[in-house]
């Protein structure tokens, strides 16, 4: 029997959305909070405040790592864009690498003091679980993650094909009507932010091209080093003289570097064989404000603060996949076009969950017995389970352990990670052992208690609560805990409608399928 053109991309569109969706779905949600990263770690940090203060925190990190740092390697300080208040400082020492940087971190306020912050990796947790997948080793994550945007790609093209009236009924929402109504939410999902959905899915897969086509680099270029060096124009690290240098003033420096960008802030400062006559200062943009996202880096004779010959202008090809990358991590954005990728992601994130929810409404049809489906579809209802309502549990428990972990904890950031993963994890073992109808009405109530409880463990466990953060002005904790009271509305909302489904429904399906047979 010949099969059309439609059908055949039907069956792509329902496999490719189905093997992937899983990972796609948390791509797409932790890709999502992405987007208001600095504002999470800013929350995640309640002993930060104050104002932003660029030039006060760079000299307040300097002269905390001349005090406690002399002799190392490196000095590096990340400048506080736009969004952010304090700096963060780390050295070096010879034979560390830069995964042990956080041995020796700090936090300095804008008023240019050292900050006992508690410690947490914040938005950057989120950003990173969004294509390095954490516990997975940094390859195999990339390349699994890839491997699922070139499905996504593959399923937003079968998906137009397949669904010919695909744009009228994006006009159409019927609500109460089972199966139609996750339909017609999947198809406003997926037009809504077709534009955004396709622009996503490839920039992302060009932010890691030199990852999953290296073999260009590898015909040019006898080390992938000299690639990367000539990329970002750093040359080559100085070699140490022996001989002490004092610093110039690194406020001078940071000057010269606004003139140059012509008013552009920096936002990374490395120090190279810091007190020696041969040390280098290497200031980066910040892209914070450009859609290009990576920025030139300065370099300055430390001893004297004057600029050495900057740069060559990079060519078309790396500028176009460094706007690229931009467009993808939308930093440039203001925040009315931060709030429309923000939404956009939740569409995205709505899309994919409809997707999988429409795969076992269609298929318990045609099952000879809806009430006892067989092993298959009984993993997938489960998993979807666990998926749409776990990751945002574990993401909760992940914000109420930043407020009750001890401050004085070892190795506290990641123990904050790992709580992600347990409430994560702990919602999947209940999904497995209760029954499908209750599981999905006491998991999603099971989130909304978890993000209402955020704001309340917030209140009780610092002075930065939803009401004195109102009076105070704080709009970044404020609205965070807004946030978090809308999300648990959401989820408690979508839990009562699941309850107050009519049982007659379900019997009405069966019924429906019984004719149909």
């Amino acid at each position: 029997m010949k099969v059309g053109l439609r059908q055949s991309m039907a069956f792509l569109h329902t496999w490719a959305g189905l093997l992937f969706g899983w990972l796609l779905l948390a791509v797409f949600v932790t890709g999502t909070t992405a987007y208001f990263q600095d504002e999470i770690t800013r929350w995640m940090q309640p002993e930060i405040k104050g104002e932003r203060h660029l030039v006060a925190s760079a000299e307040g990190a300097v002269d905390y790592m001349r005090q406690h740092a002399q002799g190392v390697e490196t000095w590096s300080i990340q400048l506080p864009g736009k969004r952010s208040v304090a700096a963060m400082g780390y050295w070096k020492e010879k034979g560390e690498t830069y995964l042990q940087w956080r041995d020796h971190a700090f936090m300095v306020d804008g008023r240019g003091v050292r900050v006992d912050a508690r410690d947490t990796t914040g938005g950057w947790l989120l950003y990173r679980l969004h294509f390095d997948l954490h516990y997975v080793p940094v390859l195999w994550g990339r390349w699994t993650v890839g491997l699922a945007a070139m499905f996504m790609l593959v399923a937003i093209v079968s998906g137009v094909i397949t669904h010919r009236r695909i744009f009228a009924d994006f006009f159409t929402l019927r609500l109460g009507k089972g199966q139609r109504s996750w339909l017609d939410a999947h198809n406003l999902g997926a037009v809504l932010a077709l534009p955004f959905h396709v622009m996503i899915t490839y920039t992302g897969l060009v932010t890691l091209q030199a990852a999953y086509m290296p073999w260009g680099i590898a015909a040019a270029y006898e080390r992938p080093a000299d690639y990367h060096r000539e990329l970002t124009g750093i040359d080559a690290p100085p070699t140490r003289s022996g001989t002490f240098a004092a610093s110039a003033p690194i406020a001078d420096m940071i000057a010269q570097a606004r003139a140059r960008w012509n008013g552009a802030d920096p936002g990374f400062i490395a120090i190279l064989i810091p007190g020696d006559a041969n040390s280098v200062v290497k200031i980066t943009q910040d892209t914070g404000t450009s859609m290009a996202t990576r920025g030139e880096t300065l370099t300055f004779d430390a001893a004297t603060g004057h600029m050495r010959t900057p740069p060559a202008s990079r060519g078309g090809a790396a500028m176009t996949e460094s706007v690229m990358v931009g467009l993808h991590a939308g930093r440039f954005a203001p925040p009315a076009l931060r709030w429309l990728y923000f939404l956009s992601g939740l569409m995205g994130s709505a899309m994919v969950a409809t997707g999988l929810v429409l795969w076992t409404a269609k298929r318990r049809l045609r099952l000879p017995d809806p009430t006892r489906p067989h092993v298959g579809f009984r993993l997938v209802e489960r998993l979807n389970v666990a998926t749409i309502a776990g990751l945002p549990f574990g993401i909760a428990v992940y914000f109420i352990a930043n407020r009750l972990l001890p401050s004085a904890m070892t190795h506290r950031a990641a123990w904050e990670a790992n709580w992600l993963f347990i409430g994560w994890g702990a919602l999947l073992l209940y999904v497995f052992l209760r029954p499908p109808r209750r599981v999905w009405i006491e998991s999603l109530s099971m989130v909304a208690v978890a993000y209402l409880a955020v704001p309340a463990v917030n209140a009780l466990t610092t002075d930065r609560g939803l009401l004195r953060s109102f009076v105070a002005g704080d709009l970044v904790f404020a609205g965070f805990d807004l946030s978090m009271l809308v999300t648990a509305a959401g989820f408690a909302f979508a839990a009562w409608k699941l309850f107050r489904r009519p049982l007659a429904r379900v019997r009405e399906t069966r019924s429906r399928r019984e004719r149909i047979a």
